[in-house]
């Protein structure tokens, strides 16, 4: 899924360890408030912390507001954060009561240490990494209560789980709050509604998306944009199919390494067929159907694949976290030789594509797998050897790759800050040799290809929620489902509207007129809300002139043109792609 974070602090405290803190700190208040109810695990999260708890009644919003004051003061009384080994035994006896203590005891491997930390008179079952005390944490806020089971497994009990936020300071903890505000306005869930793009309905099943007229119309700008770009490059448009036997996954590798994540089988006439989770092994398929030379490397294969993946019901978010959805997904055969040259072009693309759409401070990580095989070096050094070419600096994800190769995640910032995480490129030297592909070399030998599997928006749907948010609906026009609008000062001036709204729907452009019985006030409030770019109003001496009066979104002055001189306006603006 797509990852966002926004993380502010100019304290040297690490926020984690900060926010670990924190999460002790909730679970002495609950001790304290509430003697009945059992602590489980506290880890800091993105953006705050949470603790489970296994307790009867709910925890309430009067709760949290008890446990915050109490929480603040154990905060004010500084305690300091003390640790010691002990044994495994020592560990069970101390949480004797508690049997998810003890179960998490239990599992410790043998050889790690097992450490019990303690401030004031709360000790848990903790790996580390604290502040020094819990005088560190500056600002602390409770903020809702959800459902968890123990260990993620619905056959587990289910928990209470408290979230929270901590900060070094009172300032940071109030711009957090601004960030949120503004995030919410944002919301992609809100905007898709009131700007009518899409839906997901339950009656269909959740995570599955409807996209409407608009939202429709969008992604295929955006799909025909990353289709030029395609073509350019010398990619092979392919299409596979959507449900296929079982047996390709199993030879793929996905059956083992990626079930939990496919949905279940379907019978058909005694034979178990899977909706597809990747599109890689149908490229495969196509590769593999013909004879290859080498005088026929590169190939690269791309298609727009909807792929199905089981998600829990409780992560599904709106566009970023979906069980159906389409991959800008793309897979490359070359020859060893052609390696390095190919990963940086996909690397070219990928920049392309983010800069259109105006992101900006990229972060780079080189992902390895964490049973590394005798190939990684060579995928792992042609990804360095890529970034390093474009001088773009880079970090370095231990055990982040997929199980076929190592790979390259690139994460983005959008224009309130937040980070996401979208593209990936992935070498792969297991496919092929699980699919025994090869191509006959210049020596008259058949060799083995080297597979790059990419996809730089990921998947369609994540990437319009991204970008969505990250304009918060205000979209440039070369991507706005409606460029401009004309509304008439009076029905006086509608069909001029309407003639107007054709002479620049005859060049191209997508444009409505309005044709209500409304103030024109009102007109324009409610076209602002839809984010239009252009607003067009037509009155008495627009009609007399053959002009238009132009209200551009985000500009307060107001100026009037002719038609034709507003077309080369709006031509070049979408041409630029500002």
């Amino acid at each position: 899924m797509a990852k966002s974070s926004h993380v502010t602090t100019t304290s040297s405290v690490d926020i984690a360890h900060l926010r670990h803190t924190a999460a002790h700190v909730l679970a002495y208040a609950v001790q304290d408030l509430f003697p009945e109810a059992k602590p489980t695990i506290g880890p800091a999260i993105e953006n705050g912390f949470y603790y489970d708890f296994d307790r009867s009644d709910a925890f309430t919003q009067d709760d949290l507001a008890a446990l915050q004051a109490r929480m603040r003061e154990i905060v004010r009384a500084d305690y300091p954060m003390s640790g010691r080994r002990v044994s495994r035994e020592e560990a069970i006896e101390a949480f004797r009561g508690n049997p998810y203590k003890v179960e998490l005891a239990q599992a410790i491997p043998e050889g790690e240490p097992i450490t019990l930390y303690t401030i004031g008179d709360f000790t848990d079952l903790c790996r580390g990494g604290h502040a020094d005390s819990t005088g560190a944490i500056g600002a602390v806020e409770l903020e809702s209560v959800a459902g968890a089971y123990w260990r993620g497994d619905a056959k587990n009990p289910m928990l209470q789980r408290i979230y929270g936020t901590a900060f070094p300071t009172q300032q940071e903890l109030d711009d957090y709050h601004a960030f949120l505000e503004e995030a919410a306005k944002r919301d992609h869930r809100k905007l898709g509604s009131e700007l009518d793009l899409y839906h997901v309905d339950e009656l269909a099943g959740g995570g599955l998306v409807f996209w409407h007229p608009k939202g429709a119309l969008m992604r295929g700008l955006v799909e025909q944009f990353i289709r030029d770009g395609l073509r350019e490059r010398g990619y092979l448009p392919v299409i596979t199919p959507h449900i296929v036997h079982e047996n390709l996954y199993a030879t793929s590798g996905h059956l083992e390494n990626f079930a939990d994540s496919m949905f279940g089988p379907i019978e058909v006439e005694g034979q178990r067929f899977r909706l597809k989770p990747m599109n890689c092994p149908g490229h495969i398929l196509i590769y593999k159907n013909d004879g290859r030379s080498y005088r026929d490397l590169p190939l690269r294969y791309s298609e727009f694949g909807t792929v199905y993946r089981f998600e829990l019901s409780g992560t599904l978010h709106g566009l970023t976290r979906v069980r159906g959805f389409t991959q800008d997904d793309a897979h490359l055969f070359c020859t060893p030789e052609q390696l390095q040259g190919e990963f940086e072009q996909t690397l070219d693309e990928a920049l392309r594509l983010m800069e259109a759409f105006n992101f900006s401070g990229f972060e780079y990580f080189l992902s390895t797998r964490t049973e590394r095989g005798p190939t990684d070096e060579i995928a792992e050094n042609a990804i360095r050897h890529a970034l390093e070419s474009h001088n773009l600096p880079y970090g370095i994800d231990e055990g982040g790759g997929a199980f076929y190769g190592p790979k390259l995640d690139i994460n983005l910032h959008d224009a309130i800050g937040r980070k996401w995480q979208l593209g990936t490129v992935q070498v792969d030297f297991v496919l092929p040799e699980r699919f025994e592909l090869k191509y006959r070399g210049p020596d008259g030998q058949d060799h083995r290809p080297v597979m790059i599997h990419r996809a730089l928006a990921g998947s369609m749907e994540r990437f319009f929620g991204v970008l969505i948010e990250h304009f918060a609906g205000a979209f440039p026009a070369w991507i706005a489902p409606v460029q401009a609008i004309v509304c008439p000062i009076s029905e006086h001036q509608l069909d001029y509207a309407y003639e107007v709204r054709d002479q620049l729907r005859a060049r191209g452009f997508r444009v409505d007129a309005d044709s209500t019985n409304e103030k024109l006030g009102y007109k324009i409030r409610h076209w602002k809300t839809q984010k239009i770019p252009y607003i067009l109003v037509v009155g008495k001496s627009e009609l007399a002139d053959g002009t238009v009066n132009v209200n551009e979104r985000g500009i307060e002055e107001k100026r009037t043109v002719s038609v034709d001189a507003f077309a080369e306006e709006l031509a070049a603006k979408i041409a630029s792609r500002r």
